[in-house]
């Protein structure tokens, strides 16, 4: 259930970026102007971290998840039939602050629940939150060449999360045991990985909880590899949503294609995303996080040349499955480390990582665009890179702190 709520989600999520260049043609804007959608996103995910954590202690983190995507449908069907910029934004905003919800009660559900196998969980969850994503650009695509335009499929998001609901009811679907940020388990079970991982184990080089001297759990502030791995969220999601915004302009303004064309073409990077998360969820069982990112840093760095390079569409396409197949681990792989490093504050955690989604969602695309605007998508999409080189210079880091807080007893870790 926690991976059908992520992937409605991904249907919206994936389906903004190939909408975003169709509403500034609707609207007669720049293509600034239209990144301000992104920054309706960062705002929206800002207010979603902060009420998050206080949702899921009152009610719980199972029905914390359902509000958001109740929030979520309220949300789309306000975007798909208000048309004035003032409006789409709001609506925007309103959709992420629901949606970060949603990430941020499944993250946590997931990484209490499966414990040192989280990463392959949140690895798999993201798999579904791409495979629906997979067909938001298609069903856009084939809505636009029909004649429809995209507003149409803003009420598939909803009957799709109307569908979930109604089969949730009917199956009587239990949440975990303990969901409640309250009701926190005293030991950190399923939330961190034991304090004598193996090496090379894909726990090895996670922070166990911090604890007095008694025994208890104390839940402090934050240790420093978490923030290092918050940077880090904040610039791989500056590329994915610079990918998922921009990429469409760039296929047509460089590799020639149409605009329905492009807006399903995007569907490529999701596509790579889906197959990277289903291989990563096994791969990940094996492999330490930060080893693991770093390769997929690499993939995503070899996925852009191919992209930006390719002088004809198909070529392009071609790049954009190799970028996805590398970003398909990004996401993933830092929030499970960033909350192993929380230990117990794993819901304050959740809360927070919102902000760095925010951050790289409300800089980025609107700098991009502005760059855009005066030397166009192709060039401006060189951004990219420095953003790749920033995060594998963060990963190097991360994984250096995370060696130096990994302890070798009980003793409450020093911060790297």
């Amino acid at each position: 259930m926690a991976y059908a709520q992520l992937g409605l989600w991904g249907f919206f999520l994936y389906g903004f970026g190939p909408v975003v260049p169709l509403l500034r043609d609707e609207q007669g804007t720049s293509a600034a102007v239209a990144g301000l959608h992104s920054t309706a996103i960062a705002v929206g995910a800002l207010l979603g971290g902060a009420i998050f954590a206080p949702l899921a202690r009152r009610i719980g983190r199972a029905a914390a998840i359902w509000s958001g995507l109740a929030g979520v449908a309220v949300g789309v069907s306000a975007f798909g039939t208000l048309r004035p910029l003032p409006a789409t934004l709001a609506a925007v905003a309103v959709i992420a602050t629901a949606g970060m919800m949603v990430i941020s009660g499944v993250a946590v559900v997931l990484t209490a629940r499966h414990g040192p196998a989280a990463p392959a969980a949140l690895t798999e969850a993201n798999a579904a939150c791409a495979g629906m994503g997979i067909l938001a650009p298609l069903v856009i695509g084939a809505s636009v060449d029909a004649g429809f335009g995209w507003r149409p499929v803003m009420a598939v998001e909803v009957g799709l999360i109307a569908a979930l609901a109604l089969v949730a009811r009917l199956s009587r679907v239990r949440p975990p045991q303990g969901d409640s940020a309250a009701a926190a388990p005293a030991g950190p079970v399923g939330v961190t990985a034991p304090a004598a991982a193996a090496p090379g184990s894909p726990s090895a080089g996670l922070l166990p909880a911090e604890r007095a001297g008694t025994g208890k759990v104390r839940v402090g502030r934050l240790p420093r590899a978490y923030w290092i791995a918050w940077v880090l969220m904040s610039v791989t999601g500056s590329i994915e949503v610079c990918l998922s915004l921009w990429t469409a302009d760039v296929l047509r303004t460089h590799a020639g294609m149409s605009a329905g064309g492009a807006s399903a073409a995007v569907a490529a990077i999701v596509c790579g995303m889906f197959l990277g998360r289903i291989a990563g969820g096994r791969i990940a069982l094996r492999w330490p996080p930060a080893t693991l990112l770093l390769g997929a840093l690499t993939v995503s760095l070899v996925g852009f040349a191919i992209f930006w390079l390719a002088p004809v569409g198909w070529l392009a396409v071609t790049g954009l499955v190799v970028l996805g197949l590398g970003n398909a681990l990004h996401y993933p792989l830092a929030i499970s480390i960033a909350l192993a490093a929380a230990g117990p504050a794993a819901d304050k955690a959740a809360g927070w990582a919102s902000y760095s989604m925010g951050v790289g969602f409300g800089i980025a695309p609107v700098a991009l665009g502005a760059v855009a605007d005066g030397v166009g998508p192709h060039l401006a999409f060189l951004l990219l890179p420095g953003f790749i080189a920033a995060a594998l210079l963060l990963t190097v880091r991360l994984s250096r702190a995370l060696r130096v807080a990994a302890p070798t007893d009980d003793r409450e870790p020093v911060p790297a």
